[in-house]
C-alpha cells in the first residue's frame, strides 16, 4: 500500500545545519550583540514606539520558503530589538518588571540547548527546580514539608493557591464533581492584584465571591473590616475558605499585616495565602525583613523571580506549606504517567503531579544560576537599593511645593503628581505619556483616592540616585511645557 504522504525528493527532514561552525560563529555574534545591548542600555531610550511600517511587517503571513537564520537574525535586529518593553533600562519605572541579569541570560542559552521537559521523569533539571524551591521555601521560613513549582508568574501561582485552598475546603470530590452547592467566599484587600478575582473566576467560584476588604490610611487591609465581613458571611450561610494577604500592593507597595492576617485565618480555619509577587523578596533583606513578618505562616505564597529576583522573564513561583496539598489538588493516575522505582519513570512525584502543566520548560536553570551567582545577600542588597531610590524620590517630592505625594511609600513604589489647580489629572496623564514617548523614563499612572498619580516602581538593580533626579527634572520640565502649550 503506498504511503499517504510520500517524502519530498531532494530535501532533508532534519533541521540541523550543514555547517555547525557557521552556527557557532553566528551564535557568538548574537551573544556579543546582546551583551553590547545590555551593557550600553543607558545610552538607549527607555522605550520607543514601533513604527507603523515595521508593525505591518510583523503582521505578514507565514512564509512558505525559508529565509535562513542569518536573515531571520537581521530581521530581529531591525524589527524587534529597538522596540522592546524597556524594562532592562534603569529608568523603566512604570511596572514591577525586573531588569534581568547576565547569569540568567546565559542560563537561558544553556536551558535552550538542553531542551529539557520538566513535566516529569528522572533527570537532573528536575532536581535543579526542586533545589530552587527548597532554597525559596527556606528563605521565607517555611517548613521542610513545603513544596512548590517554578511557573510563568504570580498569576498562575495565585491560581494554584486558590485551587489548593478550594481542594482543602471541599475535599477530593471537588475534582470530580465540581463545586456543587458550595457557597465559598474568600477575602483580599481593595489593593490586591486583579489576578486574584480572575483566579476565583477560573476556579469556578466566581469573582464576586472574592470579598474586597477596605484598606486603612496606609493602604493595608483593615483587619477589623475583615473580621466583620467574615462574620457577616458566616451568618448568611456562606463558607469562607481563603484569606489572601498582599506583600507589596501593585498600586502603592503596601504590605498587609501578615502576622495578624495569619492569626485571623487560623482562628476561622481558613487557608492563608500571600501574594508576594515582588514583596516576598523583602525577606532577603535583614534591614527590611520585619515588614513581611508572618509570611512564614502562610499556607501558600506566590511570587516572581522575574521581578525583584532580577531573573529574565518568565520565572514565577508558588510555594505551599505542605507539598501534599499540591499532590491532592493535581495528581492523576493515568497509564502513560505511571511511576517506577527505576529508569526514566523514577524519582516521583514529578512536577506534573504538583501542578496543571505536563509540558514545562527549564525555567529553573536561570533562577538557579542567578541565586548561585549573586546569593541571597546580593539580591537583598538590590531590594534595599530599590527602596532607597523610593525614599530619595519621596524626599524630592516633599521638598518641592510643585509636587505632592498621594500615598505612603513603605517599599519601592511612589505615587506622586504635579499640583495643578485646573485639571491635575489630565496634566499628569499627559506628562506620563510624554515621558514614555521621549525615551527619558517610563513611569505609569494609577489612581489613589480617585486622583490620578504618576507611579514610579523601583525594581531594577541598575537604577541609581541620578535616575531619580532625571525623572523628577523631566516631570517638572514637561509640566511647564504642557502648560505653556495649553495657554499659548
Amino acid at each position: 500500500m503506498p504511503a499517504a504522504h510520500p517524502p519530498a525528493p531532494g530535501r532533508a527532514a532534519s533541521l540541523d545545519p550543514e555547517s555547525w561552525d557557521e552556527v557557532r560563529a553566528l551564535g557568538h555574534r548574537m551573544l556579543d550583540d546582546m551583551i553590547d545591548y545590555v551593557a550600553g542600555i543607558r545610552e538607549r531610550p527607555v522605550w520607543q514606539p514601533l513604527p507603523d511600517g515595521l508593525r505591518a511587517e510583523l503582521r505578514a503571513h507565514l512564509p512558505d520558503e525559508p529565509v535562513g537564520i542569518e536573515a531571520a537574525y537581521a530581521d530581529f535586529r531591525r524589527l524587534v530589538e529597538p522596540y522592546a518593553t524597556g524594562n532592562t533600562h534603569p529608568r523603566f519605572l512604570g511596572w514591577v518588571h525586573g531588569g534581568g541579569n547576565p547569569a540568567a541570560m546565559l542560563g537561558e542559552i544553556l536551558a535552550a540547548g538542553l531542551n529539557a521537559n520538566l513535566g516529569g521523569r528522572d533527570h537532573a533539571p528536575i532536581e535543579v527546580e526542586r533545589q530552587v524551591v527548597r532554597w525559596a521555601a527556606s528563605a521565607l521560613g517555611l517548613p521542610e514539608t513545603a513544596g512548590g513549582l517554578i511557573l510563568t508568574g504570580s498569576s498562575m501561582a495565585n491560581f494554584i493557591g486558590v485551587l489548593c485552598a478550594r481542594r482543602r475546603a471541599l475535599g477530593a470530590d471537588v475534582r470530580r464533581l465540581g463545586l456543587g452547592e458550595a457557597r465559598l467566599v474568600a477575602y483580599a484587600s481593595e489593593g490586591a492584584h486583579a489576578c486574584l478575582p480572575r483566579a476565583m473566576d477560573m476556579a469556578g467560584i466566581g469573582s464576586d465571591a472574592l470579598r474586597r476588604v477596605p484598606v486603612t490610611a496606609d493602604r493595608r487591609m483593615d483587619l477589623a473590616a475583615l473580621g466583620r465581613l467574615i462574620e457577616a458571611d458566616l451568618a448568611a450561610g456562606f463558607t469562607p475558605f481563603l484569606i489572601a494577604a498582599t506583600a507589596g500592593t501593585v498600586d502603592s507597595g503596601a504590605v498587609d499585616d501578615l502576622a495578624a492576617v495569619a492569626g485571623i485565618a487560623r482562628e476561622h480555619g481558613l487557608w492563608f495565602h500571600v501574594d508576594g509577587a515582588f514583596g516576598a523578596f523583602v525577606a532577603l533583606s535583614q534591614r527590611l525583613r520585619p515588614l513581611v513578618a508572618g509570611i512564614s505562616e502562610a499556607d501558600s505564597v506566590a511570587f516572581d523571580f522575574h521581578k525583584w529576583g532580577q531573573v529574565q522573564y518568565d520565572a514565577g513561583c508558588v510555594l505551599v506549606r505542605n507539598q501534599q496539598h499540591l499532590a491532592d489538588t493535581f495528581a492523576q493516575n493515568v497509564d502513560y504517567l505511571q511511576h517506577e522505582t527505576r529508569g526514566l519513570a523514577g524519582n516521583a512525584p514529578w512536577p506534573c503531579d504538583l501542578g496543571p502543566e505536563l509540558s514545562r520548560g527549564f525555567r529553573a536553570l536561570k533562577v538557579w544560576m542567578t541565586l548561585k551567582t549573586y546569593g541571597a545577600e546580593g539580591l537583598g542588597r538590590v531590594v534595599e537599593a530599590c527602596c532607597d531610590r523610593a525614599r530619595e524620590l519621596v524626599a524630592r517630592v516633599d521638598a518641592d511645593p510643585r509636587l505632592e505625594l498621594l500615598a505612603p511609600a513603605p517599599l519601592n513604589v511612589v505615587c506622586f503628581r504635579v499640583r495643578d489647580e485646573h485639571d491635575a489629572d489630565t496634566l499628569n496623564h499627559d506628562i506620563v505619556v510624554a515621558l514614555q514617548e521621549s525615551g527619558i523614563a517610563a513611569p505609569s499612572t494609577t489612581r489613589i483616592g480617585g486622583r490620578l498619580a504618576i507611579r514610579a516602581a523601583f525594581v531594577n538593580h541598575r537604577t541609581r540616585p541620578e535616575d531619580v533626579d532625571i525623572l523628577v527634572d523631566a516631570v517638572l520640565s514637561l509640566a511647564g511645557a504642557l502648560r505653556g502649550a495649553t495657554t499659548g
